[in-house]
């Protein structure tokens, strides 16, 4: 790192979209280059029929940044893709609040994922197990030979396991998993391939057949923690005390770790955080909801991916942990213009720093929703934010907009479009 920015922007809101990209621009120490593939439109129509088939154009989303945060003791600005408001004031808020408290702390497993070998037909799960996993160095070594570059990056095969499946819809199964430290990758590429190399080995070894040679996407070795801890006084409002806030805040948690339905939402809500960055880093957000949501159900029942509880103290504390399967190398992180300025913003070294930043960003994302749901309810604050969508519909241009967005906001009416109508009309 040879700069150290903030994440206070005073303002932000109220700046103009150009002012409030040079602010970022500035705080991040863009280059004029990098600043402008942050305004939209920086995917060239040649670079986009590269990265995928059937190219007819473009498709562009509101890029946003959440300010305030602070983690591990460095600020950080976090870009956001997404479609949703509230969304990025909503963790941009609560991030002031964990800020005035210290920050959030986070960290890290090793990048290790997972690359699956099906074997169907082995007469003896017994010993085709014992085989395979007397053959581990063989394997591990054959496996570090498919990528000698990520070996020497300090990557590499780490490790086998063997899963046994004795009876299933197509007879008695084994599994060879992989464990593969991709480094700085998303991984997905790089344990594919080795998996396909090494099928013919694993039959002679085991005798069956290989099926399916392919990663997993509970990346549940690759793993993010973050935690926060926030004073009853931070948490005080107008109306509210702190320790009312925060005692509403666990019991809204511990409604999402006992009942399925409400955890779902629950999660919903924390990717609501988690995407929007994966998205802006041009990274798989469909392998990190995927992910999520399998290790949320690990125990054989689906749960929430964040714990709430007050200290002895009455200090509120939150913690999150969930795979991160993130990457600073290959696929679209490297092909976007716009993904390679957010990593510029972001000013991260490593694939592990990134998935820190990520699961501090759903752990804010889930203190603003629950924060909202033990008091004032989430649609109050949500519709407000969403009254300029709610003008736009009701035919509001120009400044307008911004009128009958703040009278929608302001009054104590319904946010509707037929009242933004009335108003328009007014």
């Amino acid at each position: 790192m040879t700069r150290t920015p903030t994440s206070r922007i005073a303002g932000m809101r109220n700046l103009s979209p150009d002012a409030r990209r040079e602010a970022v621009a500035d705080a991040a120490g863009l280059d004029a280059d990098m600043a402008a593939r942050l305004a939209g439109s920086a995917l060239p129509l040649p670079v986009a029929d590269g990265m995928i088939e059937n190219v007819i154009g473009t498709f562009e989303l509101p890029m946003g940044v959440a300010t305030n945060f602070r983690i591990n003791g460095r600020d950080v600005l976090i870009p956001m893709a997404v479609e949703e408001p509230s969304v990025v004031a909503a963790a941009s808020y609560m991030a002031r609040i964990v800020r005035s408290c210290g920050g959030f702390t986070a960290d890290a497993d090793p990048p290790v994922m997972r690359a699956q070998v099906q074997i169907l037909g082995v007469s003896d799960l017994d010993a085709a197990s014992r085989a395979l996993t007397e053959a581990e160095a063989e394997i591990r070594s054959k496996t570090d030979a498919c990528d000698p570059v990520l070996v020497e990056l300090g990557g590499g095969c780490r490790g086998i396991e063997v899963h046994r499946f004795p009876d299933t819809p197509v007879g008695p199964m084994l599994v060879l998993h992989l464990l593969v430290d991709v480094r700085d990758a998303m991984g997905a590429n790089s344990v594919n391939t080795m998996a396909e190399t090494l099928a013919p080995r694993i039959e002679d070894l085991t005798g069956g057949t290989v099926r399916l040679r392919i990663l997993s996407n509970l990346a549940d070795k690759r793993l993010a923690r973050a935690s926060l801890r926030v004073t009853p006084e931070a948490l005080t409002t107008d109306a509210l005390r702190g320790e009312d806030v925060a005692r509403g805040i666990v019991e809204a948690g511990a409604f999402a770790i006992v009942d399925p339905y409400r955890a779902a939402t629950h999660n919903k809500g924390i990717m609501n955080g988690i995407d929007p960055l994966v998205v802006a880093t041009g990274n798989d957000w469909r392998a990190i909801e995927a992910g999520a949501h399998a290790f949320a159900a690990r125990s054989g029942r689906y749960t929430a991916l964040t714990t709430w509880e007050r200290d002895d103290e009455g200090v509120l504390v939150g913690r999150i942990e969930l795979p991160m399967a993130l990457g600073l190398v290959g696929g679209a992180t490297r092909t976007h213009p716009a993904a390679q300025a957010v990593l510029k913003v972001l000013d991260v070294s490593s694939a592990g720093e990134l998935a820190m930043i990520a699961a501090c960003l759903g752990l804010a994302q889930n203190m603003a929703a629950l924060r909202a749901l033990a008091t004032e309810g989430i649609q109050r604050g949500h519709m407000a934010l969403h009254a300029r969508n709610i003008a736009i519909t009701a035919g509001a241009e120009g400044a307008d907009v911004d009128r009958v967005a703040k009278a929608l906001a302001a009054g104590d009416g319904p946010i509707t479009v037929a009242r933004a109508q009335a108003l328009l009309k007014d």
